[in-house]
């Protein structure tokens, strides 16, 4: 346990910034199979609603850095080329 005080904010922001990452990836997640579940349903029209709400959260969580841009392309590209499969 630290002993300074700078130190004992840090951990004490530590703290909180890894619980918001926490809370950023559960939804991202949580959208993620979601989307999933629709595609399996068959549905064209919640799939798509689903993969809307999906996309957004894969978007946000690069923007705040819980995962990179380029995994967030290649998560965007794999859930377009399961939709476009849907369709056919």
């Amino acid at each position: 346990m630290p002993n300074i005080k700078s130190a004992k904010k840090r951990v004490k922001v530590i703290q909180t910034k890894t619980l918001q990452n926490k809370m950023h990836r559960t939804a991202l997640k949580t959208e993620m199979k979601k989307y999933e579940a629709a595609l399996a349903s068959g549905d064209m029209e919640a799939a798509k609603a689903a993969y809307k709400a999906a996309v957004k959260k894969v978007d946000q969580a690069a923007a705040y850095g819980i995962i990179h841009k380029n995994a967030a392309a290649h998560k965007k590209s794999q859930f377009t080329k399961k939709l476009n499969a849907l369709n056919k």
